[in-house]
């Protein structure tokens, strides 16, 4: 198996927080108050170890897969237009989506993920194969795969990582089952009701929702004994999950922000949290549609979206649209030279070479010990 550094630093830094605020502070005195900017732009601050974070080459990563559960009835979400999993993807890579558009518009390179969809597409430069099964297994009769799967699919997701260019990564996952897949991977992790994941969205009948609730309550009686983070995501996780947690692992390991949209990527984030739990200082939290499961799996983190604008669309298309945000809280951070001339050289926005470390980190070794693979 491939050495990995699993230790991820914890963001805590008091002189730093401290430095940082005394420059916010600074420009209040000229610029007046700018908000809720102010607390991001110290998180960016404390993420990078600098007073003077930069960002670099922005990603979104939508990580594709199949889920047996889909035999049980499960049917896309609104937020999916009622297409299958491959009929979003070939949109994705057609840019025939808003979240296409607007990663364009932003100079996020977008890729998709092949983590298991049933069906093989072409070859494409926006398309990453990393296939780990035509489609999960049905969870109500078996575990929707085995051991050996769900450390494949994050052994894949920390070479994607690894290689990945910049310094922000905004993670977004798709495929018919895949709300419902991570609502069960988080109901097991945090013990919460999973009634309140999966609560009806916008459109579903009570009857409807009854009879699903029926199916993912005999499911969670099949796996009681999944109980270890990556039992759980064997039991009841999406390909995609696997993957994204992987990625999530490696990302937080070099200080890199995450983006996180969706249930997918939160049920990857909690997964990858109890595998080093400093990975949550490494991540924003955005929403691309207004399923009430969603809102419950962001309170569960004691987080809020960036941006709340009513969408009803493709996991990281919020994302794309908080961008701005985020950039312009790095501005804020910025001296006003380097800002000027930042400017100028837009579209390039991120700025060569890595931003010095403020203090040496204090790192928290994972319980899985010193390499997690």
């Amino acid at each position: 198996m491939p050495d990995h550094r699993s230790l991820v630093s914890p963001t805590a830094n008091s002189l730093l927080e401290k430095a940082l605020r005394d420059k916010l502070q600074r420009r209040k005195e000229t610029g007046g108050s700018l908000g809720e900017l102010e607390p991001l732009a110290i998180r960016l601050g404390l993420m990078q170890n600098t007073l003077k974070p930069r960002l670099r080459a922005p990603q979104l990563l939508v990580f594709a897969a199949d889920h047996g559960l889909a035999v049980e009835g499960i049917r896309p979400t609104p937020s999916q237009g009622g297409r299958s999993t491959v009929e979003t993807v070939r949109m994705l890579l057609a840019q025939e989506l808003p979240v296409a558009a607007f990663a364009r518009t932003q100079h996020i390179d977008l890729r998709v993920v092949d983590c298991g969809m049933a069906e093989n597409l072409a070859p494409h430069d926006r398309l990453m194969m990393r296939k780990i099964a035509h489609s999960t297994r049905n969870v109500r009769s078996t575990m929707a795969m085995s051991l050996e799967q769900a450390h494949a699919g994050m052994r894949a997701g920390i070479e994607i990582g690894k290689k990945l260019r910049g310094n922000t990564t905004l993670l977004a996952g798709v495929g018919v089952g895949s709300h419902e897949s991570a609502a069960l991977v988080l109901s097991r992790l945090t013990q919460s009701p999973l009634e309140d994941l999966i609560e009806g969205g916008p459109g579903m009948d009570t009857a409807e929702l009854a009879r699903q609730m029926a199916v993912f309550t005999a499911s969670q009686a099949r796996h009681q004994g999944a109980k270890e983070a990556i039992e759980v995501l064997a039991a009841f996780g999406g390909f995609e999950v696997a993957v994204m947690t992987g990625v999530i692992l490696m990302a937080a390991s070099v200080r890199n922000l995450l983006v996180i949209d969706g249930m997918a990527a939160c049920a990857a984030l909690m997964v990858a949290s109890r595998v080093a739990t400093p990975v949550t200082d490494y991540c924003m939290f955005c929403r691309s549609h207004s399923h009430p499961g969603l809102t419950q799996a962001l309170r569960l983190f004691r987080a809020g979206a960036l941006l709340e604008l009513g969408l009803e669309s493709t996991d990281g298309t919020g994302a794309t649209l908080a961008w701005p945000l985020v950039k312009s809280a790095v501005a804020l951070l910025a001296e006003p030279a380097a800002a000027a001339a930042d400017a100028a050289a837009a579209p390039v926005e991120e700025a060569a070479g890595e931003p010095e470390p403020f203090a040496p980190p204090t790192l928290e070794p994972s319980p899985f010990g010193q390499a997690l693979y």
